[in-house]
């Protein structure tokens, strides 16, 4: 126990008190036997920067929260829907003007299949979302695609689907920005040479507000996901009433605008493109089954609730949007997006339902980069944990955040909106294939998990599984080859990235068998004789400290001085022994100026003794202010550096730092030579 009981006597017979002294109260509490809990004083920075850092993180990301203050990040199913929906919703936004982009060189054609193609779509979202409420149930630590491809197909498939994802997750980013910005630059022409500056500011206020914990991002972003919302059901139910009630809609005749002279004739090809490119719409789907373990109890029910709320809205909005697209004619612009031609028509030019919705439109489209922040950390803390990406991946910052995961991905799509100029066409190919490639891999394991396990109505749930399977993968191999050669280059980008987690996982299963510690081995004192080296670059009170510590540690002491001066050594070896008698000085002259590689040469050809430990100590001048770490201890780092893994040598550096007043009055030098 630290600190004690001191009886204390007092003035009169049997006056006697006890005062318990306890120095670590402020610091830690006890919470079971040889187990103390840091408080958060213990964690606070000592330093004035590391307090001038502490208070603006404080006050750009919040007070740090403790481990066990996770269960109050939960999320409900209200914010788990606008956190991780806001992705799929938002498909809505873009998921018609990229059919009618791939119709356009039909002709008025386009516009008698739309319609058709966005409920087909519509039919596949009902059945992947109805596999993916299955994957929650089944995998309830998330993981989605990844954790189903790994049980089901083995270790490669599960980090296909993992790369696939990671991939998908940043590009979502990316393209979720590009196409806000485009929203913007739709309603504010002016702001088009800007659109890239917006695009990495957007990103970095993301970044910001997911470095605050995952239930501070959801209400920062829950009021704009459910106004989009509102707003889009606004404008579909009037562009309806406006089509079907008051016959407003337009009949569409050749030539249309954008349209090549040419035309082309409506082939099963051009149609299954289409398909493929308004599938884009079911981007984002399997965030909910990914974050499973963000919701609060019961989880995996929370979780299938809010997944089938998101899938009937997307359906709602995604349908609604093409049918008054078709309706009014609305032509693919390069100069205002389908969806703002949508409510340009439906709430009148410049009005405030326009405007509206535009801004709900752009904060929806920004905001659905949201999903990728809680499910890209969060996959890439699993990964870590299965010792297929770095373990920093999986430590949490002081909100309770992945954030490195946080950080990576923000990079990550900053660097491809600048690639890309924010162009929203241009990153669609990229992102479509990771997330046709992970939905194909979850897909296919289902089969088998149900073919495994069996159950209630398993066969039921096998067919649906099936059928999403076989639907996914035709999208996929339609966009690897209708979208090449960029959708290649996805193809090639998911590989290397298993390569990576493939070398990752053997390095630390090597380090692992290296460092293993095999059970039943008692370990006893050691009997090895330790061997005491200090270099020193002069006499100074951090190098006596040094010398203290090396002769409480061990006899076999011995004092190196690395030099090119003969004289001044020797004059050096004088005043030590004269106030270090007994410790052994020994002088090694470098004529080639060269301080490290002597000691090491040294160090080499005097440890004969092979069962010897060599214990080198190191003074260290601890420097009050930071840019005193430039003037001081470089040559330290050098040395360290180089004895780092030397056998049987163990490297202690002994900091030393300057006293204000020296209390025995006496006086000497802090240089350490260094």
């Amino acid at each position: 126990m630290i600190g004690g009981r001191q009886p204390l006597r007092g003035k009169k017979p049997a006056d006697l008190r006890i005062r318990v002294e306890r120095p670590h109260a402020r610091y830690f509490r006890y919470t079971g036997k040889g187990i103390m809990t840091a408080k958060p004083a213990a964690t606070a920075p000592t330093t004035a920067i590391g307090r001038f850092s502490a208070d603006v993180r404080r006050v750009l990301i919040g007070k740090p929260l403790a481990s066990d203050e996770e269960s109050g990040e939960r999320l409900s199913k209200k914010k788990a829907l606008a956190i991780f929906s806001s992705d799929a919703i938002s498909s809505s936004a873009y998921a018609t003007e990229e059919i009618l982009v791939s119709l356009i060189a039909v002709g008025a054609v386009a516009f008698t299949v739309s319609l058709e193609i966005a409920i087909a779509i519509a039919i596949m979202l009902a059945v992947v979302s109805t596999s993916y409420r299955q994957i929650g149930q089944a995998y309830p630590d998330g993981g989605g695609a990844y954790a189903v491809g790994r049980a089901n197909f083995g270790k490669l498939a599960g980090m296909v689907a993992a790369g696939a994802l990671l991939v998908d997750y940043i590009l979502t980013v990316a393209v979720s920005i590009s196409s806000a910005v485009e929203q913007i630059t739709s309603a504010v022409p002016s702001l088009l040479p800007v659109n890239v500056g917006l695009c990495v500011l957007f990103i970095l206020l993301m970044t910001l507000g997911n470095l605050r914990g995952i239930r501070e991002s959801g209400n920062i972003f829950a009021i704009p996901t459910y106004l989009f919302v509102f707003m889009a059901l606004l404008m579909i139910a009037l562009g309806v009433y406006q089509v079907v009630f008051l016959g407003m809609g337009q009949t569409a005749e050749n030539p249309l605008p954008g349209a090549p002279a040419v035309l082309e004739p409506l082939t099963l090809l051009l149609v299954l493109r289409a398909f493929a490119s308004g599938s884009v719409a079911l981007t984002g789907v399997e965030a909910i089954a990914n974050g499973v373990p963000s919701f609060q109890k019961p989880e995996p029910r929370n979780a299938a609730t809010t997944l089938t709320v998101m899938a009937a809205l997307l359906t709602i909005l995604f349908v609604g949007i093409t049918f008054v697209a078709d309706a009014y004619v609305i032509v693919p612009s390069e100069s205002q997006t389908v969806v703002a031609q949508v409510a340009t028509t439906v709430f009148g030019t410049d009005s405030i339902g326009f405007y509206m919705f535009q801004t709900f439109t752009a904060l929806i489209l920004i905001l659905a980069a949201n999903t990728s922040y809680n499910a890209f950390p969060r996959l890439a803390a699993l990964l870590a944990r299965d010792n297929l990406m770095p373990r920093q991946f999986g430590f949490r910052g002081d909100r309770l955040a992945y954030t490195l995961g946080i950080t990576i991905l923000s990079g990550m799509a900053i660097l491809l909106v600048i690639l890309f100029h924010g162009d929203t066409s241009a990153l669609i190919p990229l992102y479509a294939v990771g997330v046709f490639v992970s939905f194909t891999i979850s897909q296919s394991g289902m089969v088998v998990h149900w073919l495994k396990v069996r159950g209630a109505r398993w066969r039921a749930r096998l067919g649906i599984n099936a059928v999403g399977a076989l639907m996914t993968f035709v999208v996929l191999i339609v966009v690897l080859v209708s979208k090449a050669p960029f959708s290649l280059l996805v193809a090639v980008i998911i590989p290397v990235i298993v390569g990576i987690m493939l070398f990752i996982e053997r390095q630390y299963d090597h380090t692992s068998r290296q460092l293993e510690v095999k059970r039943g081995i008692v370990f006893g004192a050691p009997r090895r004789h330790e061997r005491v080296v200090v270099p020193v670059p002069n006499l100074s009170r951090a190098v006596v400290q040094a010398v203290q510590v090396g002769r409480a540690l061990s006899e076999d002491i011995q004092v190196v001085h690395v030099t090119e001066d003969r004289e001044a050594g020797e004059r050096l070896r004088e005043r030590f022994e004269e106030q270090f008698p007994g410790v052994p000085f020994v002088i090694v002259e470098s004529p080639y100026r060269s301080l490290i590689r002597p000691f090491v040469a040294y160090l080499d050809v005097t440890s004969q003794d092979k069962e010897a430990m060599t214990l080198i100590i190191i003074p260290e001048f601890v420097a009050d202010h930071w840019w005193e770490q430039i003037l001081y201890n470089q040559t330290t780092k050098r040395l360290r550096r180089a004895l780092l893994g030397r056998p049987d040598t163990v490297i202690a550096a002994v900091p030393y730092r300057r006293e204000k007043e020296d209390p025995t009055g006496t006086t000497g030098t802090t240089d350490t030579g260094a």
